[in-house]
Parts: C-alpha cells; sequence; structure tokens
C-alpha cells in the first residue's frame, strides 16, 4: 500500500493512497478460506466446496468490504504514524471511477489537523471565588415567598365582590341541552378565580359575584375536550356563591414549615439557608468559570482548523438571529453570514474547547456511565409520560448523546483547573454577585 502526500498547508492534508490489486485479490482469498468450512452448496459437502466456485460465487461482494478495510486500515495507520487527529471526518475518495477487478484502487484522502495544544502552567493560574453567605434577610425573604405559595384565605367583608385571585365557595350544576350531565355538579367547591382549573371561559364570569348570588354561567366545552359526550357542547351551569374570600399569606410558623417538609421553623430556616447558599456558590462558579476562561485565552494562542471555526461562526450567527428575531421559529429563512464579531467569538470558544478537551485528556478524564445516565434523565423530566421515549432516543442517536456528555466533560475540567489554580476567596453581598452574573449576561 503506498501513500503519498499531496497538500501540507497550515492544518489542511491531502493524501493519495494506492491500494494494489494483488493486496484486495489476497484479502478476498483470505476471507473465503475463513468462510470455507461454514459453507454449504449443492453437489458438495459442507466445508468442501472448491475456492474457485467460491470466488466465482461471492467474490465480487467480498471485493467491496475487502476495499473498505483495506482503506479504513491505510487511514488508521497513516493517523497513528503521522500522529495527526482530524478535525472534522476526512473527505475520502476513490479518484479512478472506471476501476474494474484487477485495477489498483486509487484514493485521495484530505482533512484539516487538530493543531498541537501547548502546555499551560495551570498552578500558575490565579482566581478568585466570590462567596456570599445566605443572611437572615435573605432567609426571611425566601420564608416571605414560600409563605405566599403556601396561601391561604379568609372571608371577605360581608357584601364584598369577588376579585379575580379571590376563592369563591359555590354549589354549581351543569346542564347540557337543559340535561344534567355526570361530573358537572359539586357542593362547597372552593374555586380560586383565575387560577384557570375550570374549562376557558367560566372563572370569568364569576368575577364580581357577592356571597348569596345565584350566577347562570354559560360556556363551551372545547372541541377537544376528554369527555366526547361534552366536547365542543354549550353548557349551562347554575352557581350558587355561598362565600367569597380573599388571599392571605400564610402565618411563618411551624406549620408552615410542616408543609414543606420540615420538622419545625428552624428546621426550614435550615434548609432555605443550605439551598440559598447552594444557589450562591453555582452562581459564583459561573463568575469564576468565566474568569478562567479569560485567563486560558490570554495565556494560549495557535492556529484553528478553518472547517470548526467556520462551523461555529454559523452556529453563532444563526443562534443569535433567531434571538433578535423570535418570531421565526423555524429554519426557512436567508442564510446568515457571520460577522467579524462573530468569528471573533467563535475563535475563543473553538480556541477554549480544544485545549479543555486537550487538558482533559492528558488528565485521562472521563464521564462515567452513572454520570451519563443521571444527565439523561435529568433531561428525560422535561417530558413527562415520554422519558422512556427519550431514553430510547438518547441511545439511538450518537449526536444527542454527544451534546448531553460534552458539557459534562467540559465541567469535570474545569473544576479539575480549579484544583490546580491559586484560587482565593472573597466574601461579597448578594447584590455584588447579582452584578457578577449579570455582567456575563451582557459579554
Amino acid at each position: 500500500m503506498q501513500v503519498t502526500e499531496t497538500l501540507n498547508e497550515g492544518l489542511k492534508r491531502g493524501y493519495k493512497i494506492v491500494v494494489p490489486a494483488a493486496d484486495l485479490d489476497a484479502k478476498v482469498n483470505e476471507k473465503l478460506a475463513e468462510a470455507q468450512p461454514e459453507v454449504e452448496m449443492k453437489g458438495f459437502r459442507k466445508g468442501k466446496v472448491p475456492m474457485a466456485l467460491l470466488k466465482k460465487q461471492f467474490g465480487q461482494r467480498l471485493m467491496g468490504e475487502a476495499m473498505q478495510e483495506a482503506v479504513d486500515g491505510a487511514m488508521n495507520k497513516h493517523f497513528e504514524e503521522s500522529g495527526d487527529r482530524p478535525a472534522m471526518q476526512p473527505d475520502v475518495k476513490m479518484t479512478n471511477e472506471d476501476w474494474k477487478e484487477g485495477d489498483d484502487v486509487e484514493i485521495e484522502m484530505s482533512y484539516e489537523a487538530l493543531p498541537e495544544i501547548p502546555d499551560v502552567d495551570l498552578k500558575g493560574i490565579k482566581l478568585e471565588k466570590l462567596v456570599v453567605k445566605a443572611g437572615e434577610a435573605d432567609i426571611e425573604e425566601a420564608l416571605g415567598s414560600l409563605a405566599e405559595t403556601a396561601q391561604d384565605f379568609k372571608d371577605r367583608k360581608k357584601g364584598s365582590k369577588a376579585k379575580d385571585g379571590d376563592q369563591v365557595v359555590i354549589d354549581f350544576l351543569g346542564k347540557v341541552d337543559g340535561e344534567a350531565f355526570d361530573g358537572g355538579a359539586a357542593e362547597d367547591y372552593p374555586l380560586v378565580l383565575g387560577s384557570g382549573s375550570f374549562i376557558p371561559g367560566f372563572e370569568e364570569q364569576l368575577v364580581g359575584a357577592k356571597a348569596g348570588d345565584d350566577v347562570e354561567v354559560k360556556v363551551s366545552f372545547p372541541a377537544e375536550y376528554g369527555a366526547e359526550n361534552l366536547a365542543g357542547k354549550d353548557a349551562v351551569f347554575e352557581c350558587k356563591v355561598k362565600e367569597v374570600k380573599e388571599p392571605v399569606a400564610a402565618e411563618i410558623n411551624d406549620e408552615l414549615a410542616k408543609k414543606f417538609g420540615a420538622e419545625d421553623l428552624e428546621a426550614l430556616k435550615g434548609q432555605i439557608s443550605e439551598r440559598l447558599e447552594a444557589e450562591f456558590s453555582g452562581a459564583a462558579r459561573a463568575v469564576m468559570k468565566r474568569g478562567l476562561l479569560d485567563e486560558l485565552d490570554k495565556l494560549v494562542d495557535f492556529d484553528l482548523p478553518p472547517s470548526l471555526l467556520d462551523a461555529e461562526a454559523k452556529q453563532i450567527a444563526h443562534q443569535l438571529w433567531h434571538e433578535e428575531n423570535p418570531d421565526v421559529e423555524g429554519h426557512d429563512h436567508p442564510e446568515i453570514d457571520p460577522t467579524d464579531e462573530h468569528i471573533k467569538l467563535a475563535g475563543r470558544r473553538v480556541r477554549l474547547g480544544l485545549l479543555l478537551a486537550e487538558l482533559g485528556q492528558k488528565a485521562e478524564i472521563e464521564v462515567s456511565d452513572a454520570e451519563m445516565t443521571q444527565a439523561v434523565m435529568n433531561q428525560a423530566r422535561q417530558y413527562p409520560g415520554q422519558e422512556r421515549q427519550f431514553f430510547e432516543f438518547v441511545q439511538q442517536n450518537p449526536q444527542m448523546r454527544q451534546q448531553i456528555q460534552a458539557p459534562l466533560f467540559e465541567d469535570k475540567v474545569i473544576d479539575y483547573v480549579f484544583e490546580l489554580a491559586e484560587v482565593s476567596e472573597k466574601e461579597v453581598s448578594k447584590d455584588d454577585l447579582q452584578k457578577a452574573v449579570e455582567a456575563l449576561e451582557e459579554e
């Protein structure tokens, strides 16, 4: 097998590969010899079919396999000997299209090699970690929010009209074409107006009602309503308003704590403090990560594969265009050309991505099966009732698995660098941390 270099410009590489006809013939004979003991053919005992007859019967089909294996073998040997790593899938094509059995196979292979990544003194990197403690005011604010979500209701002054957000206690009887239907009646039902718990148009007609009022609510069941006998039908509900109550935040006490699974108020405060500090820690990590990436960006500079740079710039331009044009949901829009700013940002992302990949490889960092499974489970929760289908989709889709695995790998590499870098802590307020996070979003 002969491999000849035809292009070597920057990171671009080109090679001509010639696979001699004799090598292909030998590979076909080898495959036939392996299969011969198991072949059965009319007129011959098992394993005794002559090679010449086997070659006539199966040789042409095996030639295609032999050609593919020979080319794959030549490529793998080249990458092993040269040390090159292609940035993307190499472009491989057969040049002697008039090939016939007995001819050599001529192949052209071209690719962009990944650049050599310079070493970085990770221990020389200095980073600042922002630390925010959960103060009493933060805990009280969080408790107030919990109390609002666990709101109670108290009677409004006699004669008050129900407002959106109020709770009305009603008896109701629903009828279609003058006939009551199953599930259309209840007594002392507590309905929060504006909650959307009843069919569209129902709750709005009770706004303004007072305790003691009789209200006739006229609605139409949606066409896609679950009960076929009611779907698309007009209905009338005879409602008796018995009480009108206004929402009030629940009292902050042990009873509130028990509603959220804590033993008492002090235990709930402890849980809130832990949750807040975990949130603060996550935000601080994002700020420190940006600081690390900025430092790494200053420390390294190397040539980038044009194909990776172009693909990343186009993706950035496309994503930003959709953010600026949220009404366009599909992708049937004119091609979006990257600007100089897009290309500059793409250069940073590709450079840092290659550097982090190199650091992770040298440190033998891997994403475990358990970590991958947990990440898939987390994403599957976004599709209630379809978790199994999502799992199967991920298993059958290598690109999707790569999309899930890539950020996991990057985070592990980032944590690895954090451990080696010189990190100093700086205690700041929650507002200072918030400003630092907002600054990330503006960049």
